[in-house]
C-alpha cells in the first residue's frame, strides 16, 4: 500500500519524553473505535454475503478481512522494529498536530486508491469470518495493551512508510492502523451495498 503525505519533518522540540496522556486517550480511542465497527462490519454474514465479489477487480468483504487482519500485523511489527529503533530526533509540536489530521484525512479519503504490497494481499490464510475475527481481536488487544502502558518516546521516532516517502512518528503509525481498518470498513460496507449482495 503506498499512501503518500504532503508534510515535512522540523526541528524544534526536544525529544525524550513519554506519550503524553492526550496521544495516548486519541490513540486509545482511535483503536477501540475501529475494532469495534471492524468486528461488528464482518459478524453474521452468510457464506454468500462473506464471498461476494461486486466485480471482478473488487475484493470480497472476505478479501477486505484478511488485508486488514494482515496489515495489523505487519504495520505493527515495522514499528516495533523499524520505527521505534530509529535514532531519536528533534520535532516541531504544531507541524507535528498538522501531520496527525493530514494522516486521518488521506487515509480515510477512498476516492483516493491504493494497492497493496503482495505480503498483504488476501490469499485465503483462514477459512471464515470466525478466524479472521480471533486473529484481529487477539492482533489489535495486543495494541491495546502497549498503547495502554508504553512509555516509549512515539513523537521522537520517525520512519517513512515507503522508500522516498515522507517520515511518519511512532504515533503517526500507530493512529496509522486504527485509519486503515476504518478504511476498510468502509469498503466492506460499499460491498454490502453493492448490486446482486447477497441478502
Amino acid at each position: 500500500m503506498r499512501i503518500w503525505f504532503s508534510f515535512i519533518l522540523a526541528a524544534a522540540v526536544a525529544a525524550g519524553q513519554p506519550l503524553s496522556q492526550g496521544d495516548r486517550n486519541r490513540l486509545l480511542s482511535e483503536l477501540h473505535a475501529t475494532r469495534k465497527t471492524f468486528l461488528d462490519s464482518i459478524t453474521g454474514l452468510s457464506t454468500a454475503q462473506w464471498k461476494f465479489k461486486p466485480a471482478p477487480d473488487r475484493w470480497s468483504i472476505a478479501e477486505c478481512a484478511e488485508h486488514v487482519a494482515l496489515a495489523e500485523d505487519a504495520l505493527f511489527k515495522t514499528f516495533r522494529e523499524k520505527v521505534m529503533t530509529s535514532p531519536p530526533v528533534k520535532r516541531n509540536a504544531a507541524e507535528v498536530r498538522k501531520q496527525d489530521e493530514e494522516i486521518l484525512a488521506r487515509v480515510s479519503d477512498r476516492s483516493q486508491k491504493a494497492q497493496a504490497p503482495m505480503a498483504l494481499r488476501p490469499t485465503g490464510r483462514w477459512p471464515d469470518a470466525a478466524s479472521v475475527a480471533a486473529h484481529f481481536r487477539e492482533s489489535r488487544d495486543r495494541l491495546l495493551d502497549y498503547v495502554r502502558s508504553t512509555q516509549d518516546d512515539l513523537r521522537s521516532h520517525v520512519a517513512p512508510m515507503s522508500p522516498g516517502g515522507p517520515p511518519m512518528d511512532g504515533f503517526q503509525w500507530l493512529l496509522l492502523i486504527a485509519v486503515h481498518t476504518g478504511r476498510h470498513v468502509e469498503q466492506i460496507e460499499e460491498v454490502k451495498a453493492s448490486p446482486g449482495y447477497p441478502k
